[in-house]
Formats: structure tokens, C-alpha cells, sequence
């Protein structure tokens, strides 16, 4: 080929990079790698070969971790935590320095190993992996510096277990090991069978740094691996991979008392306005889905296009495909690489063959090499709720169909299980930024995609997961406040055998959806006061009355769109409410526990309510400092509807703790009061009655906790809940919150003061919010 053909035809020519260094590596280590436990590697056992996807060459064999490495693992874990906790957030950000700087002197190395072991072009692993990955550690080593300043309360949680998939093995691995070796932990972590050796190389820079020994471990292995992690004696499990494995580790790991983040999978709406840059969106699509091949949670695997530039939009897409290059991932011209492994190409081509004809399907005329390969495929006019509009396929296949108004781009965008992601694109402002809000995702990208930095949180809601990675939001997973807490006391309710008549009938009802109901099972409970005197009856609620109340909660829906100003005054207005009925509510609670705190519970419960009218308007985001030309902002939105198991010991304190912070920042809640006491929560709801609070915003439950604990942990439509109660009920709610991945907040037994400084704060606040990142790049 000449210079005038190469001008001519603007064909790329090979760019080879060398793998001679990382297979050179890879020959010093014996071709054979153990675990590396307690500082050290282990003599290579019984394993698995690790491939080239691209050539299916064997690259090293590794080792199969038994029960036995788990073990040693997490108990030289243990036996280096405390150590690396009390060196201080200083002295953890040096060696956190030291890891940085060495993943920039290897930084070739890492990158060609990456794209070697996972398929991926070396450009990708070059530009994007590696940098990440530096930028992770150097990050956090500033947090741990920081830790003993800005977060004097805060504690490691001790020994962390982290799996992590295939797609990113070297970032994933910053994304878990940086922030909690920063906050003071160490960690077990497994790296993906396919894709082991970068975590292996990582080990070996531990080594150079000089890492105490037990403050990395990473034992290798297939999923069996990864479960007997999960059973092992750590403190908290993070884990990204796919939703089906999210949710059997969310049920293993209920009632234990282990702190859990899930990142998992994700179908992600690409919005194109008819006002977008065609040109810039077509090219912002192909990172958004052929970048990694498509393998990537976050992938902008759904075109929504306006009708009114559909067809240019298609042939344009079309045309850009054609020049979409597919090879060998060590040539740095290549565009598309291999899929990780011959079980996922399979497992791809099955559900594109299986889509039944619907949709019209695209794939350029290339000749694909020998290899993992699967071409870029476009399957387009597909109803929203076909399979392949709904299923993660995860490789790059991206699917379509055309949308009229914004209002019907956020119905399709929002019509999937998951909510990790969406693209937006407009060049008028106020749409894009109009669409972020109404957008069910952690992430939003306006005019741009795969936009990611260590400063900023990611992270999913519904099934894509809970918790976050990354900036202030994502440190909270891997510490703990302070201070040991106490065993939780059950209260028991008074037993009397006093009969009726009674003077004033006390036969209180439910409060759903702004009016008074009777249960729908028909019985009520006697409750008594401390001499055995019969003080009136409480409903029984059961799972039809959770229904009916959390049917109420969505329905007021304009709770979460009113501004926050608004929603401090009613609070407001709902402790000036109280205050004046003070003497009879203190005299009411003294009567129904036995007890002489009355006065000073009503007084404690009309502070929270002023004290969360104050936060109501102040809990806000942040402009987050990320290394680009725009912001990325830290939104704090409203989790939706929460249900909540109140205190039993506090009967309204308890109620008005969980409620005013729930309300304040916009959710809507289903309590169920104090069991032994619900007198006081059915007064109460006369306080709610006259003042201001709009119908459907808060409902409130009386009855057995254990009972109605499974009803709002697995109804479909609560998104978080919460539980304070006296009842054996933690296990219940986090296994029975597996179903739609719902966020949880157990007690696990342990009990909190709440007259005291427990009762309140911004543990209340973060846990009713969801932090959203909102990306705008701006630029002439």
C-alpha cells in the first residue's frame, strides 16, 4: 500500500503492540500462580487454565482456592486489620501513594496483560483501564489523609470480602481494594476465573510497595469460590457481577449482621432528542455500547430515538458500523475486540438467534477473525417489551425503537428492572436536565457516556443494585460509627384481664391513605397499662393492609415533587401541632409504658420534628471535582416509598425519629408502630390529620412485627426498608428484600439511644436518600 492508497482509502494499517514484557512476566512467575495470602504467594495447587480469548492460547495456569485458602485468607485479613487501622489515615495514604505511583511505572505491563487475559483493545485498557485505576488509588490515599479530619467519627468495619467480574478486572479491583484499605480495612478479594492475571500482577506491586502482610489477599477460583467467601468471617461483602448472583449473596448474607454493597446489571436507555448533534451522538453511541464489546453494566445497550430523525439517525448508525474495526486487541487501530470467553460469545448469539424475528436485524459485512469474536449488531424497531428490550445481553448488541415526546422517552427509558444508567442527548439544556430527575438511574450522562471518576459515586438502583462506588457516598460502605453497641432489651406489652365495658370506647383504627381504616382481618389486640387496667384496643394489621397502605404511599407521588421548602414548613407546622398537645401525649405514653419520660419524649419528638424541617431544604448534593471540562453533580433524591418497623421502648419518639427524616426528603412511608404501645401512633395520626400532611404520605400500621415485617420486605413497590424493632425480624426483611434488591436498614438486634445523638442525624438522611450523578459537560 502506498501513500497516495493510504490517503486515498483512510484505511488504518496494524499497529501492533508488543506482549513480550507481559508474557516475560508471566514466564518469571513459573507460568503457575498460587494465592497471594498473608504477603506472600502459595506453591501453585489444582487449577484452571487462563486464555487469550483472541487466540484461545493458554496464558497461565492458576489455582483452584479450597475452603482451606479461604480461610487463611480471611484469618491473616483479621490478624492485619487492626494493625492497618491504627497506622491512621497517614500512614495508609502513603502506602495508598506508593500503589498509585507503581501502577504508573507498570502501566504498560498492566495495560497489555488486561488486554491479553480479557480481550479488550489495548487503547481501551491503555487510555481508560489503567489511568482509572491510578486515579482510584491516588484518590483515596487523599481520603485516607483525610479520614481522621472529616470523619472523626468513623471506624473501619474490619475484614472485607470483594468479588469482582470479568468486564474490568484491574479497575474493579481499584474500585474495591482502594477505599477500604483508605477507611482502615483489609480485604479478601476474588478476581473473575477468565480474568485473573492483572489481580495477580496487583499482588505483586503490593509486594513492592511493601504492603503490611494480611492487608491484600486475593485467592483465586471459580464461584464456589466466591460462595465460600461470602459464608466466611468477614465484615462486609462487595460484590459487582451479574443480579441473578446479587441477589442469592443479598440471601446469604441476611440476618448476619455483614454490610453489603451490590453493583449489578443494567439496561441502559440512550436518549436521542431530535435537537441533538446526530454526528456526536452517533459516536458517543459507539462508546456507549461497543466499547469493552458491549461488556460493560453500565453499556447504553438501548437506542431511544425521536421519530422525527429516526431514519437519518439509523443511517447514519448504520454507516458508522461499517467502519467499526474488529481484530486483535493487541492492534492499537482495532476498534472491537474479543469476548472474554467462548461460554459468553455462545451465550450472546443465543439470545440474538432467539429474539423469534422480531425487529430488524443489522451486522456489518466484515469477515471476523478466527477467535472469540461476535460482530456489532443493531436489531431496530423492537417493542418495549420484547426480551431483547429487556434482558442484559451484556456484548455489543444494541437494540431500538423510536419515541414521540420526553414524556414517552421517560416512560420507555424507565420501563426495565434496572436502573443503573441513561444517556441524554440535546443540545437544548433545559430538556437534558429536564430528563435527569425523571430518570430512574444512578447515573446520567448528558451528552456523553461512560463518563466515570473516582471522585464521583456510581452506582445503581432497583435491580442493578444498592450502594455506591466512588466519592464521599461510596467511603460510607467501608466504615461504621464508633463505639460498641449494646444488645437490644425486648419490651413487652402489660398483660391485664380487665373486661369491657369501658367508659369511652378506645377501639382505635389503621391510618391509610389520610383516613382512618379498620383492618382488614377484623380483630384488635387488648392493650393494658402497667396495673393490668385495660387502656382500649389496637388493630391488627396483616399483609392486605400493607398492601392497601403502600397502594396509598405511591399514590401521593407529588410529596416527592414538592420543593423542599414546602415539605419543611408542614413539618413545621406538624411539631407546633404536638407541642400543644404535649401534656396529653406525655401522659398517654406515661400511662401505656409504665414509665414517668413522657414529658421529655414529647419534647425530644417535637425537636426531631424542627430539626428535620431544618434539614428539609439543606441536605443537599455537591459539584464534585472531576478531571473534565464540566461538573458532575451529586444529586440527593427521595428512594420513594419506605416502609419501617418503629422502636418499640420509644412508642413515639421512635415513630417520629424514622418518620420527619423519611418525609423530609421527599418519601413517602408506610410505619408500623411500637408493638407493645401503639396507642400513641394512633393518636398521633390525629396530629397528621390537621396539619397539612397530604393524604397517601404517611401511613400508619399496628400489629404483630414479625408478621408484618415479610409483607413490606418482598412487596415489589416499597424501595427501602427500615427496621428498629424489638422483633427477631432483620433476617426476614434482608432476605425477603432480595426479590426487587431492595435497600435495607437492620438493627440486627442491637440497640440505639434514641434521646441521645443515635436518634438523629445524617445516617437518617443518607439512608432516605439515593445519591444521583448527573454528568454535564459543557463547551463551545
Amino acid at each position: 500500500m502506498t501513500i497516495k492508497d493510504i490517503f486515498e482509502t483512510m484505511d488504518y494499517g496494524p499497529a501492533p503492540e508488543s506482549a513480550g514484557d507481559a508474557l516475560a512476566w508471566i514466564v518469571d512467575q513459573g507460568s503457575k500462580f498460587g494465592h497471594f495470602i498473608d504477603g506472600s504467594f502459595t506453591a501453585p495447587g489444582d487449577g484452571f487454565d487462563s486464555r487469550n480469548p483472541a487466540t484461545g492460547e493458554v496464558l497461565a495456569t492458576l489455582t483452584q482456592a479450597t475452603q482451606s485458602d479461604v480461610d487463611s485468607a480471611v484469618t491473616a485479613a483479621r490478624k492485619a486489620q487492626p494493625a492497618w487501622a491504627k497506622l491512621g489515615g497517614a500512614g495508609r495514604a502513603r502506602y495508598l501513594y506508593a500503589l498509585a505511583r507503581l501502577l504508573q511505572k507498570h502501566s504498560r505491563l498492566f495495560a497489555v496483560l488486561e488486554s491479553l487475559d480479557n480481550g479488550k483493545p489495548i487503547r481501551e485498557a491503555r487510555d481508560i483501564d489503567v489511568p482509572q485505576a491510578q486515579r482510584h488509588f491516588y484518590y483515596h490515599a487523599g481520603m485516607a489523609q483525610l479520614m481522621d479530619s472529616e470523619l472523626p467519627d468513623a471506624e473501619a468495619l474490619g475484614v472485607c470480602g470483594q468479588i469482582i467480574p470479568w468486564n474490568f478486572p484491574l479497575l474493579m479491583l481499584s474500585w474495591k481494594i482502594a477505599p477500604a484499605l483508605a477507611m482502615g480495612n483489609t480485604v479478601v478479594l476474588k478476581p473473575a476465573e477468565w480474568t485473573s492475571l492483572t489481580a495477580l500482577c496487583f499482588a505483586d506491586i503490593c509486594r513492592q510497595a511493601g504492603l503490611p502482610k494480611g492487608v491484600v489477599n486475593i485467592v483465586t477460583g471459580d464461584g464456589a469460590v466466591g460462595e465460600m467467601i461470602v459464608k466466611s468471617d468477614v465484615n462486609k461483602i462487595a460484590f459487582t457481577g451479574s443480579t441473578a448472583v446479587g441477589r442469592r449473596i443479598r440471601e446469604a448474607t441476611a440476618g448476619t449482621g455483614k454490610a453489603l454493597t451490590l453493583e449489578l446489571g443494567g439496561k441502559s436507555p440512550y436518549i436521542v432528542f431530535e435537537d441533538a448533534d446526530i454526528d456526536s451522538a452517533v459516536e458517543g453511541l459507539v462508546d456507549a455500547i461497543w466499547f469493552n464489546q458491549g461488556q460493560v453494566c453500565c453499556a447504553g445497550s438501548r437506542l431511544l430515538v425521536q421519530e422525527g430523525i429516526s431514519e437519518k439517525f439509523h443511517a447514519k448508525l448504520r454507516a458508522r458500523m461499517d467502519k467499526l474495526r474488529i481484530g486483535n486487541p493487541l492492534d492499537k487501530c482495532i476498534d472491537v475486540g474479543a469476548i472474554v470467553d467462548p461460554v459468553q460469545r455462545d451465550r450472546i448469539a443465543a439470545l440474538v438467534d432467539a429474539h423469534g424475528g422480531e425487529g430488524e436485524v443489522y451486522q456489518p459485512a466484515c469477515d471476523l477473525p478466527v477467535g472469540c469474536f461476535y460482530p456489532p449488531t443493531l436489531v431496530s424497531n423492537l417493542a418495549s417489551a420484547s426480551a431483547l428490550m429487556q434482558d442484559e445481553i451484556f456484548g455489543p448488541v444494541l437494540v431500538s425503537t423510536t419515541f414521540r415526546t420526553p414524556s414517552e422517552a421517560v416512560m420507555l427509558a424507565n420501563n426495565t428492572r434496572y436502573g443503573l444508567a441513561a444517556s441524554v442527548w440535546s443540545e437544548n439544556i433545559n430538556v437534558a436536565l429536564d430528563m435527569a430527575p425523571q430518570l430512574v438511574a444512578g447515573i446520567v450522562w448528558i451528552n456523553g457516556t461512560n463518563m466515570m471518576d473516582a471522585a464521583a459515586g456510581f452506582g445503581g438502583v432497583r435491580e442493578s443494585g444498592f450502594g455506591r462506588e466512588g466519592g464521599w457516598e461510596g467511603l460510607s460502605s467501608y466504615t461504621k460509627p464508633k463505639g460498641k453497641a449494646k444488645a437490644l432489651k425486648p419490651v413487652e406489652a402489660f398483660k391485664g384481664d380487665t373486661a369491657e365495658p369501658q367508659p369511652v370506647d378506645r377501639t382505635a383504627k389503621l391510618y391509610v391513605g389520610g383516613k382512618q381504616a379498620r383492618p382488614d382481618g377484623g380483630y384488635a389486640r387488648n392493650v393494658f397499662d402497667k396495673s393490668g387496667k385495660l387502656i382500649g384496643q389496637a388493630p391488627i394489621g396483616n399483609r392486605k393492609d400493607v398492601r392497601n397502605a403502600v397502594e396509598a404511599a405511591r399514590a401521593a407521588k407529588g410529596w416527592t415533587g414538592a420543593t423542599a421548602h414546602n415539605r419543611a414548613q408542614v413539618l413545621y407546622f406538624l411539631a407546633e401541632n404536638l407541642a400543644t398537645r404535649k401534656e396529653e401525649f406525655a401522659s398517654q405514653i406515661n400511662r401505656l409504658t409504665g414509665g414517668k419520660t413522657g414529658a421529655a419524649e414529647v419534647d425530644a419528638s417535637v425537636d426531631r420534628l424542627f430539626t428535620y424541617a431544618a434539614w428539609a431544604d439543606k441536605f443537599d448534593g455537591q459539584v464534585r471535582q472531576v478531571p473534565m471540562r464540566g461538573v458532575a453533580l451529586a444529586m440527593r433524591e427521595a428512594c420513594g416509598v419506605i416502609g419501617a418497623l418503629c422502636p418499640d421502648d420509644v412508642p413515639l419518639l421512635g415513630l417520629v425519629s424514622v418518620m420527619a427524616p423519611a418525609i423530609a426528603m421527599g418519601n413517602r412511608v408506610v410505619l408500623v408502630a411500637s408493638e407493645p404501645f401503639p396507642l400513641v401512633a394512633t393518636d398521633f395520626y390525629q396530629v397528621l390529620e390537621t396539619s397539612d400532611v397530604p393524604s397517601g404520605v404517611v401511613n400508619i400500621l399496628t400489629g404483630n412485627h414479625a408478621e408484618l415485617a415479610p409483607a413490606l420486605a418482598t412487596h415489589m413497590d416499597v424501595e427501602a426498608v427500615w427496621s428498629f424493632s424489638g422483633a427477631d425480624v432483620s433476617a426476614a426483611i434482608e432476605s425477603g428484600g432480595a426479590g426487587n434488591l431492595k435497600r435495607t436498614w437492620v438493627n440486627n438486634g442491637l440497640a440505639r439511644d434514641w434521646m441521645g445523638a443515635e436518634g438523629a442525624g445524617r445516617d437518617f438522611l443518607d439512608a432516605a436518600t439515593e445519591v444521583k450523578t448527573v454528568w454535564v459537560p459543557y463547551g463551545a
